[in-house]
């Protein structure tokens, strides 16, 4: 089998494309024979050694990729629900760019027919993650307003679909012109750019009462204006804190980072009580023990997708030896969609 092996943290040199013996699946494993690989921004901080997950779960070397799709390749004893040469998807934690990789069975699905291959390995993670900020910490009610931050991205895109299928009001803000339509086009009602408009002024014009739930996986350059954007009982969601790290260099700028995070605020719980407001913060990663989430989410996601809820992003797939201009273009902040790995 071939895998993507990080000896230690680095930059995109530090990805390298390895071969190691087959694996065998354990009791209750499914092992996935992988045709393609989803390429997250979380992956670019395993790189980098800054993702405390990876470091708890498996230490260096790792091999990132949280998500795959595949055909079984094998299955360990007591697992019956699969057969070998089924056509799946997968979820995992860590290892995923990778020919082959073993999985607990509750993490495989069946390939559904409204998804390619390659749309199906860029499909759980950010639709996962988009699922648990709004169905299981931010609740939305029908006609809530919802602001979306990098509306455009893998995940921002997957909220702002799953927004309307909630019947919400979306404002998605993105970065770069050339990502209004594509915000647009995952579900938006309107559309912030905020390298043309003036990001705060704009947002309280389209909600002058303020936003039900704030989605923000930006860190301190927005926290304290998508707090401030909340209406009372109002929730801020946090899932990223990406502009506290590079978009060029691949390694992490410690000065910078330093600085970041004397800046990044912290939420007095007085002040959240007199305010009425709610901050709520996860990491997928850690979710992995909670195979009845997992299940719940991946049910109510192949349900949508079903009804035409929601739809698979738009996907571009690179060669499995590209995976380091894989991991470069992510950080530059001017992809949409999805990148994933054809292994």
């Amino acid at each position: 089998m071939k895998k993507v092996v990080i000896a230690k943290p680095g930059g995109f040199d530090a990805l390298r494309v390895e071969t190691h013996p087959d694996l065998e699946p354990k009791a209750g494993e499914v092992r996935v024979d992988v045709s393609h690989a989803g390429v997250n921004y979380a992956d670019c901080i395993v790189r980098m050694g800054l993702y405390e997950s990876a470091k708890k779960y498996v230490g260096y070397p790792i091999t990132p990729g949280f998500e795959v799709a595949g055909t079984v390749g094998g299955v360990g004893a007591g697992v019956t629900e699969f057969s070998v040469g089924q056509a799946v998807y997968a979820v995992t934690r860590f290892f995923g760019y990778a020919s082959q990789v073993c999985v607990p069975r509750h993490q495989v699905v069946p390939l559904p027919q409204q998804l390619s291959p390659a749309q199906a390995a860029g499909f759980p993670t950010v639709f996962l993650t988009a699922w648990y900020a709004l169905s299981e910490l931010a609740h939305p009610r029908p006609g809530s307003m919802l602001l979306v931050h990098s509306a455009a991205g893998g995940v921002g895109s997957a909220l702002c679909q799953l927004g309307k299928a909630m019947d919400c009001t979306v404002v998605g803000v993105v970065g770069s012109t050339h990502k209004i339509e594509v915000a647009r086009a995952a579900g938006a009602d309107h559309v912030i750019d905020k390298s043309k408009e003036k990001l705060w002024r704009r947002t309280k014009a389209l909600s002058p009462d303020g936003y039900d739930v704030v989605l923000d996986a930006n860190g301190v350059s927005t926290l304290r204006g998508s707090y401030r954007a909340l209406r009372p009982t109002g929730r801020l969601v946090i899932y990223g804190f990406h502009s506290m790290l590079p978009r060029s260099s691949g390694r992490p700028n410690w000065a910078k980072l330093a600085f970041d995070f004397v800046r990044t605020p912290r939420f007095d719980p007085l002040q959240l009580t007199n305010d009425n407001k709610s901050v709520l913060g996860f990491n997928l990663s850690y979710l992995f023990e909670r195979a009845d989430l997992l299940a719940t989410g991946m049910d109510a996601l192949s349900d949508w997708l079903r009804r035409g809820k929601i739809r698979p992003l738009g996907t571009e797939c690179l060669p499995f030896a590209q995976v380091a201009q894989a991991h470069q273009r992510l950080e530059s902040a001017m992809t949409t969609g999805k990148l994933v790995l054809q292994i």
